[in-house]
């Protein structure tokens, strides 16, 4: 799926729900953080080896994908209601850093 049309559904979901108040670029931001918090804490007391291997244990991993998720579905939001283009803020991004490592 198009990130485009991702936002578009999350738009739809949104408005059908008249959340559109409470959507505010501080709040999304809010909550992405928030969402970002739930992943950081699946692997907050493992050692490196044990983070790398978490792909391994299934109800961890699901867990993992479901926050994920979460923060992506908020980064679409606070990046639609921003204005923000990911695709070409990736783009101008990689050919920021591109230049700063003198390639």
């Amino acid at each position: 799926m198009k990130l485009v049309q991702l936002q578009e559904r999350l738009r739809d979901f949104a408005k059908a729900r008249n959340w559109g108040q409470f959507h505010t670029p501080k709040n999304l931001s809010m909550a992405l953080m928030v969402e970002a918090a739930e992943l950081m804490e699946l692997f907050q007391w493992k050692t490196p080896d044990e983070s790398r291997l978490a792909k391994n244990d299934s109800p961890l991993s699901m867990r993992i994908g479901e926050e994920v998720a979460d923060v992506l579905l908020y980064l679409l939001q606070l990046a639609d209601h921003t204005g923000v283009d990911i695709e070409a803020a990736v783009e101008d991004t990689s050919h920021h850093e591109t230049r700063m490592l003198g390639s």
